[in-house]
C-alpha cells in the first residue's frame, strides 16, 4: 500500500519540490517500507518519537521536526535533526543555536508564519518576523541557518481561502527574501501544503510539502 501511495504522491510533485513524508504515529516498519522505495526525508512532530525512530532507522535519513517545539526539548534532537520547520520565537531560535553549537553544527530552520484563521495554530505575524530579523540578538546567531518560511492553512473545504493563505505566505517569502536574504542562497524554502491541500500549495509556490496520511494512511 505504501509503495503505491508514495508513487502516486510523487507523480503529483514537480522537480524542485521536496516531499517530506510525515511519519508521526507510524511504526518503524512503515517508515522502513517508504525508505526502501527511495524516500529519504521524513517529518515528525514529537521530539521523543523522533529521537526513538532516529536510533532505529538508517542513518542517511534526513529528519525534519515539523511540529511545535518547546525550548526544553531542543537538546534531544540537536545532534542529528536536519531541519526544524516551526520556529515561532526568538527564544526558541536562541535555544536551537545554543544546542547546535554544542554539537558544532548549523541547523536549518524555517520561520513559522500564522496564515490561518484558527487561533490554535502557532506562528508569527509579519512585524514579529521583521523585528526578529532586525534584532542584534539574531545577528549574533552562528549555528542556525534561516532556510525559509513555513505555514499551515486553515482547516476548511474552502479551497479559495486556502489558496489565498498560501499566496500570502509566498508573498511574505518574496518580501523577506528581497529585504533580508537577497544574497543568501540558503534562504530558499516555502514549506506549505499537507495531504489535503498540497496540490494547491505547489501551484502557489511551495518548495516543500508535508504529506502524511496520503502516503501512510489515516493517523494511528
Amino acid at each position: 500500500m505504501i509503495k503505491e501511495a508514495l508513487d502516486k504522491v510523487r507523480e503529483e510533485i514537480p522537480e524542485g519540490v521536496t516531499l517530506v513524508a510525515v511519519s508521526k504515529t507510524k511504526p518503524v516498519a512503515s517508515i522502513q517500507e517508504a525508505y526502501n522505495q527511495g524516500q529519504r526525508v521524513f517529518g515528525e512532530n514529537r521530539v521523543q518519537e523522533l529521537a526513538e525512530k532516529y536510533e532505529q532507522l538508517p542513518q542517511d535519513i534526513e529528519w525534519h521536526l515539523i511540529g511545535h517545539l518547546q525550548t526544553n526539548k531542543v537538546k534531544y534532537i540537536a545532534s542529528f535533526v536536519s531541519m526544524i520547520h516551526a520556529v515561532d520565537s526568538m527564544k526558541l531560535l536562541k535555544e536551537i543555536n545554543k544546542q547546535a553549537a554544542k554539537h558544532d553544527r548549523v541547523i536549518d530552520c524555517l520561520l513559522q508564519f500564522h496564515i490561518a484563521e484558527e487561533d490554535t495554530k502557532f506562528g508569527m505575524n509579519f512585524n514579529e518576523v521583521k523585528d526578529l530579523l532586525e534584532s542584534d540578538e539574531f545577528i549574533e546567531l552562528r549555528n542556525i541557518n534561516i532556510a525559509g518560511l513555513m505555514g499551515m492553512a486553515t482547516f476548511t473545504d474552502n479551497t479559495e481561502q486556502i489558496r489565498e493563505e498560501f499566496r500570502n505566505l509566498e508573498n511574505y517569502f518574496q518580501i523577506i527574501k528581497s529585504h533580508y536574504f537577497k544574497f543568501n542562497d540558503g534562504f530558499q524554502h516555502i514549506s506549505m501544503g499537507m495531504s489535503g491541500d498540497y496540490p494547491i500549495a505547489i501551484e502557489e509556490g511551495s518548495t516543500m510539502v508535508r504529506v502524511g496520511s496520503a502516503i501512510f494512511g489515516a493517523r494511528n
